[in-house]
């Protein structure tokens, strides 16, 4: 019984979120980071999003029942770059 009250607690806790790592083309500097970064920090539903300039890559923690992934895109479109989506994961 403990045990299934701790699972129902991160349930409740941090169901919903889930992890995307999106490819993001086009940046060149670190003013490119920090559009992007703001652009999904910007999006309902996002908890945080990390840019980094080497990789190339968005790492974007987000509630997916406020927000999903077309509109994470999205949010990285409108300041001027295009993402990819490699990977989603649920938070656990």
């Amino acid at each position: 019984m403990k045990k299934l009250i701790i699972a129902l607690f991160f349930v409740l806790l941090f169901g919903g979120e889930k992890v995307g790592v999106f490819q993001i083309d086009g940046m060149t500097c670190p003013l490119c980071t920090s559009a992007i970064k703001r652009s999904l920090k910007m999006t309902p539903g996002v908890k945080s999003a990390k840019v980094i300039l080497n990789t190339k890559k968005a790492t974007v923690i987000f509630d997916d029942e406020k927000t999903d992934t077309e509109k994470l895109l999205k949010a990285i479109d409108v300041v001027g770059y295009k993402g990819k989506l490699l990977k989603i994961k649920e938070v656990r």
